[in-house]
C-alpha cells in the first residue's frame, strides 16, 4: 500500500500536465519510449513502458488515429507491428517535457535531490528482483 500511495503522490503532479496536453499516463509511457528509440516491434514497446500488451493494442489504434506515432510491418515478419513516432508526436514531447521537468524540480526540491536519487536506486533494486513463481 505504501508503494501504491508514494505512486499517486507523485503522479497526482503530472496528470494535470499530461490532462491538459490530451494525453494519459500510459500514452505518455509509450511516446516517452519511442521518442528515445528509433522503432521498436509492440512487444518491445509494452515491456519497455510496462503496459500489458492488450493495453498496448487498444492505445496503438488512438494514438496512430491521433498521429502520435506510426504502426508499419516488419518486412521479415508481417506478423510485427513497428512502431515509431510521428513529427506530431515529438511535437507534443517537446510541449510536456518542461512542464514534467519543472514536476520533477519540484519533487526533488521538496523530498530532497539526495533522498530522491537514494529511492529511484532502492526502487530500481526492487524492480530487478526476480519473479516468484505463481504455484
Amino acid at each position: 500500500m505504501a508503494l501504491l500511495r508514494a505512486r499517486e503522490a507523485v503522479m497526482a503532479r503530472f496528470r494535470p500536465i499530461l490532462d491538459a496536453h490530451g494525453i494519459n499516463e500510459q500514452q505518455w509511457r509509450v511516446i516517452r519510449v519511442l521518442a528515445e528509440h528509433d522503432s521498436l516491434d509492440a512487444t518491445d514497446l509494452a515491456a519497455r513502458a510496462n503496459i500489458l500488451a492488450p493495453s498496448l493494442t487498444r492505445m496503438i489504434r488512438a494514438m496512430d488515429q491521433r498521429g502520435l506515432i506510426r504502426r508499419g510491418s516488419d518486412a521479415g515478419d508481417g506478423r510485427r507491428v513497428i512502431l515509431s513516432i510521428t513529427e506530431d508526436g515529438q511535437r507534443l514531447i517537446d510541449a510536456v517535457t518542461p512542464h514534467a521537468s519543472a514536476a520533477y524540480a519540484r519533487i526533488d526540491a521538496a523530498f530532497g535531490p539526495e533522498r530522491t536519487a537514494a529511492l529511484i536506486a532502492l526502487l530500481d533494486d526492487l524492480a530487478r528482483l526476480p519473479p516468484e513463481d505463481a504455484g
